[in-house]
């Protein structure tokens, strides 16, 4: 007896294989990419969220990105450049020094109170301008800090030199062919204060031009925003922004402050006042204030120049 065969041989009342349905086999698998479509959707969208979240913490606490608009900061930042400002730098004690390039909310000093708008609208631009998908508010500047608090700022010597405390100040990183100022200055910084000036000093509107302001022209240490301290974009311009020793020689001020002691605004020796108005020079004398015309004061007019965070000229 072919014992082997009998045990290979299929058993006729076994049901046969059926072929696979494709029509089961196809729904079946369209269920299981249907029920996994689902949670990955989801999943990308809750790690999209928390990168959002992530980048706007990064941005608040840490770094903004911030777009230069104009050429007041010239040559050592272009129209165009997007940079990262450290919020970190002048944190845990630490404060602006001379020659830093700072943002700053220029809202009080450098352009005045603006009623509020859409809550909503501005929150999502405020939001945008974080990631560096928008430009940040019109109030913010970047300029140098060209004297802290109790510092006595003058333009210029008989070099055309500025000096601070009385040292002078070789400035390399102006723009080549520009003078340090075209209008004569003659400052005490206030304390917890800042004197800023654009590296193209012909071309920005700084705390020379709001002499007469509200504000006298000078930056309130709490209304900056941090230091300028990468360029990120464009890509061939990725760079540090570049320290200087330009004030290494610059003494202290004195411990009991200048003779004069510090003004809100701009003046020059004897009590004399000097505000500015229209980019003309001071008239002055024995203690008058600089008046043209109709018994009011010469005030600058408004011209200014913001460098929108994403500060971000």
């Amino acid at each position: 007896m072919d014992t082997e065969a009998q045990h290979t041989e299929r058993d006729p009342s076994s049901p046969a294989e059926s072929p696979a349905d494709p029509t089961t086999e196809d729904g079946s698998r369209s269920v299981r990419v249907s029920g996994r479509a689902g949670p990955s959707w989801r999943r990308t969208g809750l790690v999209g969220a928390a990168c959002v979240v992530f980048l706007l913490l990064l941005s608040h606490f840490v770094a903004q990105p911030f777009l230069i608009p104009s050429g007041s900061m010239e040559p050592t930042l272009q129209a165009g450049d997007r940079i990262l400002v450290n919020k970190l730098a002048y944190r845990f004690g630490n404060e602006p020094r001379r020659g830093d390039v700072v943002v700053f909310d220029g809202t009080g000093s450098f352009i005045q109170e603006e009623p509020a708008g859409n809550p909503v609208t501005g929150l999502l631009h405020d939001a945008a301008a974080a990631l560096g998908l928008a430009p940040p508010d019109e109030t913010d500047f970047v300029k140098r800090v060209v004297g802290v608090g109790g510092d006595r700022v003058v333009c210029c010597d008989e070099d055309g030199r500025i000096t601070v405390n009385g040292g002078r100040v070789q400035e390399p990183y102006l723009t080549p062919g520009d003078r340090p100022s075209d209008v004569p200055f003659d400052i005490v910084v206030p304390p917890g204060t800042l004197w800023v000036m654009g590296d193209h000093r012909s071309q920005s509107s700084d705390s020379r031009d709001h002499l007469g302001s509200p504000g006298g022209g000078v930056v309130p240490v709490d209304k900056v925003v941090g230091r300028a301290d990468w360029i990120v974009w464009p890509f061939a311009r990725w760079t540090i922004v570049p320290e200087t020793d330009a004030y290494d020689s610059v003494p202290a001020p004195p411990a009991g402050g200048h003779p004069f002691g510090p003004r809100e605004s701009g003046a020059r020796g004897s009590g004399q006042e000097n505000v500015r108005g229209s980019g003309q020079k001071d008239v002055r004398g024995n203690g008058q204030k600089d008046v043209r015309g109709n018994g009011q004061e010469d005030v600058q007019g408004s011209g200014q120049e913001d460098v929108r965070g994403s500060g971000h000229g």
